[in-house]
């Protein structure tokens, strides 16, 4: 029997990776060695692309790394399917959009990740310099739809922490048609009279959880659309912005409905509404149940409980009919704080399909020091313990 040296045992590494770089440099792909540079002026896009474009092909784990500096982007999409499943993409840096609106306006989004699975984003500040379309926007001339900063699609396996997305061009993060998605330490910032800038956008997905995130903008904080099961919200700080919405549901005939939504410990400073359903008022197919919110504290809140299911943006263009969404199992437990209006609990329900199994328990909302008050309409369910304003169930 031979036996090996000891000597080649320890050269048997090293001659390893002398015949294999290729394999020895996908560990580890800093975005400065294929072109990128920290200036905020210079266009990296080409080499972000290159570095995924090796993280994707890898058989083995990969690690993106982007330093600390601004690195200008255009529209770019990360695309899979990827020949692994675990990808990691450090940002230390800032990545920042072009300054003229006009260069990203016209994309659906900024940054997308398409096809993808097991993708990891950790830390990054996106600055998509949304000011001057809001501006555009807001004086009422002509101007692009505006980006979305980041958005996810046909994606699983997600998980994103410490992000900051500040001034977006329309929403900030979407995630769309996905399975088993985790945003944790999520920061956004936006004016409060920014238009369309919704913080974080669900629909067709499942299995999203978001925590310990703080959203500031001139939407909705988070918002639900059709399909979106298995969503699951907690520590949630909002404000300025509308509240968490689900919906607008029943823009469609044929839509998918939401479900399983649990909203736990969230917190709405000066916000338009609070916890809210909102639904066209047209004939749908689609429905809202099994919806829990706990832990709420209102301060403030122009509309803090709300289920509008004749909901019509500016009252333009309203369809003026009967939603046919249907609103069930819904409850509200532990909601205490300030109302900026007189009714803090609005239930304006469908007469064709009236809301039901609605369950108050422990809610306490006062307005200007006094009690506020509720207003039912079709809307069926039961009260629990403290409620006030008083129950018009």
């Amino acid at each position: 029997m031979t036996t090996t040296s000891p000597l080649l045992l320890l050269l048997l590494p090293l001659l390893f990776l002398f015949i294999s770089p290729s394999l020895s440099a996908l560990t580890k792909l800093n975005v400065l060695s294929y072109g990128a540079k920290p200036d905020g002026s210079a266009d990296s896009t080409k080499a972000f692309l290159a570095a995924w474009a090796l993280a994707c092909a890898s058989t083995t784990p990969a690690s993106i790394y982007v330093p600390r500096g601004s690195f200008l982007l255009r529209n770019v999409k990360f695309q899979g399917h990827c020949n692994n499943r675990a990808i990691s993409i450090r940002i230390d840096g800032t990545l920042v959009a072009p300054v003229d609106y006009r260069v990203i306006g016209n994309a659906d989004s900024w940054v997308a990740f398409q096809d993808v699975d097991g993708v990891s984003i950790f830390g990054g500040k996106f600055d998509a310099r949304g000011a001057s379309l809001w501006a555009c926007k807001n004086s009422g001339n002509s101007c692009p739809g505006g980006a979305t900063t980041l958005s996810f699609s046909k994606s699983k396996n997600i998980f994103v922490v410490g992000l900051t997305s500040i001034n977006s061009q329309m929403f900030h993060i979407v995630i769309n048609g996905c399975q088993n998605v985790k945003m944790q330490g999520v920061t956004v910032t936006a004016s409060g009279n920014s238009p369309n800038t919704d913080g974080i956008h669900v629909q067709l997905s499942s299995g999203v959880t978001i925590l310990n995130s703080k959203i500031q903008t001139g939407d909705d904080c988070v918002s639900i659309g059709p399909g979106a099961t298995n969503l699951w919200m907690e520590k949630i700080t909002c404000g300025p912005g509308h509240g968490i919405s689900i919906g607008s549901l029943g823009k469609d005939q044929n839509e998918a409905g939401v479900q399983n939504v649990t909203v736990k410990t969230a917190t709405f400073i000066g916000t338009q509404n609070g916890v809210r359903i909102k639904s066209w008022a047209r004939p749908s197919n689609g429905f809202a149940r099994n919806i829990v919110f706990q832990h709420v504290t209102m301060k403030n809140v122009q509309n803090p409980i709300v289920i509008d299911q004749n909901y019509c943006p500016g009252n333009k263009n309203c369809p003026d009919q009967v939603s046919g969404v249907e609103v069930s199992d819904v409850t509200y437990q532990d909601i205490h704080g300030t109302s900026a209006t007189q009714v803090a609990v609005n239930f304006d329900c469908s007469s064709k399909h009236p809301c039901s199994g609605i369950r108050l328990e422990g809610v306490t909302l006062t307005y200007k020091n006094d009690v506020a008050a509720a207003s039912c309409k079709h809307a069926g369910g039961t009260s629990f313990g403290v409620v006030q304003p008083t129950s018009c169930l």
